[in-house]
């Protein structure tokens, strides 16, 4: 069963949290283009007020339960737009149910594979996890996720998305940690998805560098970089991020 909210009237968008997250970090944005669309935020499975399944869990299977639930609830033909890990399963998305996607977004994500570096990140992730849970993981790893420049205005936000982060089991985080580190690279999927495609990038992004988010800028409708912003652009930099979006639903 997938938790989730559903706001507004118009045409279908899916806001997709990250690793971790839940979908109320998107209640701003849920309010705001709500006045246009229904927007639908879910808890990914396994996070938030969504139960982990008992099935093994990779990105395509993510993306199978989440295809579920958009027919359990007749949505059809949306945007999807993901942050992060939610990225991640909108490209897996893509691939399974193709143009039916009426358009999707990357929100501080990639195409690309891990690097080989960032495999042994994961795997070192794994072990700390294991050996101290989720609780100590967060306290030092949602912090580092904003720009130091944003880190004391954003204090509140911060201890937000640590406690709601907390709802997570150390078997979610682990499970998804371990389906990040063995995704596939879906690069080619990026360049051929036939509908609009938007990419937000972070200048100062730890978790997917910059001159990573630029190999994808050729094939994209819109691409914009967040001046002085990490990898939590709908907060550190919530208005630009909201009128990028907003000047991306208008090709869609």
């Amino acid at each position: 069963m997938i938790s989730f909210t559903k706001e507004g009237t118009g045409r279908p968008i899916i806001l997709l949290h990250g690793f971790c997250e839940t979908k109320e970090m998107w209640k701003t944005f849920s309010k705001d283009l709500s006045t246009s669309f229904t927007v639908f935020c879910p808890d990914m499975p396994g996070f938030g007020d969504s139960p982990l399944p008992t099935e093994e869990l990779n990105l395509e299977t993510v993306a199978v339960w989440l295809s579920e639930w958009m027919e359990e609830q007749s949505i059809h033909h949306p945007v999807v737009i993901g942050h992060s890990l939610g990225g991640y399963v909108t490209l897996a998305l893509a691939e399974l149910i193709g143009s039916s996607l009426r358009g999707i977004g990357l929100f501080h994500s990639t195409a690309l594979p891990d690097t080989e570096e960032k495999q042994k990140v994961r795997n070192k992730t794994i072990t700390f996890l294991k050996k101290h849970g989720v609780d100590k993981f967060l306290d030092s790893f949602v912090p580092s996720l904003f720009s130091e420049q944003h880190r004391e205005a954003e204090s509140g936000v911060i201890q937000e998305l640590i406690q709601a982060g907390k709802k997570t089991s150390s078997q979610a985080a682990i499970a998804y940690t371990a389906a990040m580190r063995d995704r596939k690279d879906r690069m080619e999927l990026w360049k051929t998805f036939s509908n609009p495609k938007l990419m937000i990038a972070g200048e100062l992004d730890m978790a997917v560098p910059l001159e990573s988010s630029r190999l994808h800028k050729d094939f994209t409708d819109i691409y914009h970089e967040l001046n002085g912003v990490g990898h939590m652009g709908m907060f550190e930099a919530e208005k630009e991020s909201l009128r990028v979006i907003r000047q991306f639903l208008d090709l869609v």
